[in-house]
């Protein structure tokens, strides 16, 4: 395979499957390689493990405030709009941001939950035990998390499935079942930015014991979420914890349903199941990657990087780097270490979630291996159209 060949930016690649052979490549022999778009002015990718690491741990020369966090360059309106999101700032905005937020994802917090989100796994497997087949990504995958981040919100169970509409378009524009544009993606921001603000206003007159409710006031020093940022918070919250535990949940059960031979491994010996939680995030990496600007011209691997160059990270192939994971191509529920980096590599931008996702995986997992541990595929996976979210739209299971 010859570097020109390779096209990172196409969503249609995705659809067919990750390009893990192409990534393999580019780590061997273009580990900073240069990949023109369409519509846009090219981009730089990294995609080894020491480089995507190095890059999300250096916010002041690989910016994620200068062009956002997103691959597709934005109109300045846009570009504006989403700078004032967590997501797409740097320090020291970044980082008071980061503080107020992260009250509410403490291990101490996340652990509160972990009756309820058992419960609702019983709930969604018996389900399925008693239909005897399933849509996974619809009925499981997606359930799971949605009810879990509206119950922290505080939203209205008659709100889920609207929640779960805007997730979808905001984040699949590139594929055309879940959107008709990309204007549609960004009504769907505005119409749960609007959600947001109700949402807010309700707690602040009427306090509850919920995660709103703790984000809305003020911290040890006094410090408090403004109503904007609030509500943009809130936004990414509901999209970004919906899609990754849904995404990791789909393709971590594929990944068995493709490796039966770990799923008895895991069966037979439960005690495993903390390393196979991270095996799945680590194979399936569900954000594949993220957008940074460089803030000045830097070399990396004789490849001069500009200063105002776009610079993505590709998380998908940093975590099958052979330079890091032993067999990287193999699915191993008991690989030790994993030093994946499914929520980033590490820096300001760390994913805040991490607590709740390992806490949903594993406990789905361990009711499937309870209640249904003889699934197999009843149909062709369908994936999902997105050179940013490894996603699958559609897998039919059965109880056999």
């Amino acid at each position: 395979m010859a570097a020109p060949q390779i096209d990172l930016y196409d969503p249609g690649v995705y659809e067919r499957g990750l390009p893990y052979e192409a990534f393999a490549y580019l780590r061997r022999e273009a580990p900073v390689y240069w990949n023109p778009e369409p519509a846009g002015p090219g981009f730089w990718a990294l995609t080894r493990y020491d480089d995507v690491v190095t890059a999300s741990r250096d916010a002041a020369t690989f910016s994620s405030y200068l062009g956002t966090a997103l691959l597709d360059d934005r109109d300045e309106e846009s570009l504006q709009a989403n700078r004032l999101m967590m997501l797409s700032q740097d320090p020291p905005d970044h980082t008071r941001l980061r503080s107020l937020v992260n009250r509410g994802f403490t291990p101490r917090m996340i652990a509160r939950l972990e009756d309820r989100i058992r419960d609702l796994c019983h709930e969604l497997v018996d389900e399925l035990v008693v239909k005897g087949s399933t849509d996974f990504v619809r009925d499981i995958a997606a359930q799971l998390p949605l009810v879990v981040i509206a119950d922290m919100l505080g939203a209205h169970e008659a709100d889920r499935d609207k929640i779960f509409n805007w997730s979808n378009r905001m984040l699949g524009f590139d594929d055309p079942e879940m959107q008709t544009s990309y204007e549609d993606g960004q009504a769907a921001a505005i119409e749960i930015f609007a959600y947001a603000n109700e949402l807010g206003r309700q707690r602040r007159e009427d306090p509850r014991d919920d995660i709103v409710t703790k984000l809305l006031q003020p911290d040890g020093n006094g410090d408090v979420l403004s109503e904007l940022e609030f509500d943009l918070f809130f936004v990414l919250l509901a999209v970004a914890g919906n899609e990754t535990t849904r995404n990791a949940a789909s393709g971590g059960m594929l990944a068995f349903l493709e490796h039966p031979e770990q799923w008895k491994r895991l069966r037979e010996d439960r005690s495993l199941l903390p390393t196979a939680v991270e095996e799945m995030l680590r194979w399936v990496t569900p954000v594949m990657e993220f957008r940074r600007t460089a803030t000045r011209d830097v070399e990396l691997h004789a490849q001069r990087i500009a200063a105002g160059d776009k610079v993505i990270l590709f998380y998908c192939s940093a975590n099958r780097d052979e330079a890091v994971f032993t067999d990287p191509e193999r699915f191993d529920v008991a690989r030790d270490p994993n030093p994946h980096i499914a929520f980033g590599g590490g820096g300001p931008h760390f994913c805040l979630g991490t607590h709740l996702a390992r806490l949903e995986l594993r406990l789905l997992f361990e009711t499937l291996l309870d209640r249904a541990p003889d699934l197999e595929l009843a149909g062709p996976v369908r994936r999902l159209r997105s050179n940013f979210i490894n996603g699958i739209k559609e897998m039919a299971v059965r109880c056999a």
